[in-house]
């Protein structure tokens, strides 16, 4: 099973989550310029760390992923993408791989869990990708405060419930939200989804939303769903 965009490949058959919308939105919307040294926690199939290396070639980009399935499969992705030198993954937690580093990055991406109670899911690796079980939201955020430079950036996408709780518990860690996008699928539907960021010095949120479909036609995208993913999509 694979995706296609216009420059790269993503096999993901055997990842705990496949390419979705989130990771996409979040690879293409983070802010790149600049930085120099990223990390992207829970990389997954690897989407977001590639999309960073296509959009800043001169950013180098570790990535961590525990699921050892999905680690195997981002690692043959990275290996496989015109910017594979920029790229570099490790199998380990997160939790861990804090304590062995001493760089600090200038920018930091998550697409992390989000569900912290509620039915757990049927196989164990969607359990890991889609519960906090393994990563909890403090765990993650004690992870970036300590990781992150103290100009850096950290980005990540929720739902937007979970999302309104972790951007007041993000503030009880000094990491304070600058940027947010409120994102609908189309006009007449609640806000789903939110990308954030963060940073260790606050100023006030800015804050804008996003529509990524006029109606319900298929591939009837808004123009601001277009500019932000049409570097990606072959579709756009």
């Amino acid at each position: 099973m694979s995706f296609n965009f216009k420059q790269f490949k993503i096999e993901h058959d055997q990842c705990a989550f496949k390419v979705g919308t989130d990771g996409v939105l979040l690879g293409a919307w983070v802010n790149v310029e600049g930085a120099s040294l990223a990390l992207d926690i829970g990389t997954g199939s690897g989407l977001i760390a590639m999309m960073l290396a296509q959009r800043n070639l001169d950013l180098n980009i570790e990535a961590v992923e525990f699921d050892e399935a999905s680690f195997v499969q981002a690692q043959k992705n990275m290996q496989n993408c015109l910017w594979h030198k920029q790229l570099k993954i490790f199998h380990q937690r997160i939790q861990d791989f804090g304590k062995e580093k001493q760089e600090q990055f200038d920018l930091i991406v998550s697409n992390p869990p989000y569900f912290n109670n509620g039915t757990v899911a049927p196989k164990i690796t969607k359990q890991n990708a889609r519960h906090t079980a393994t990563l909890s939201h403090e765990e993650l955020l004690k992870a970036v405060v300590f990781l992150m430079h103290p100009k850096g950036k950290f980005s990540v996408v929720l739902p937007y419930e979970e999302g309104t709780i972790f951007q007041k518990l993000a503030k009880t860690y000094q990491l304070f939200c600058t940027n947010k996008v409120t994102v609908q699928s189309m006009p007449n539907k609640p806000i789903e989804r939110l990308l954030m960021q963060f940073e260790k010095v606050e100023s006030p949120t800015k804050t804008t939303n996003l529509i990524i479909q006029n109606t319900k036609q298929r591939h009837d995208y808004t123009e601001e769903y277009v500019a932000l993913t049409k570097d990606f999509y072959m579709i756009m």
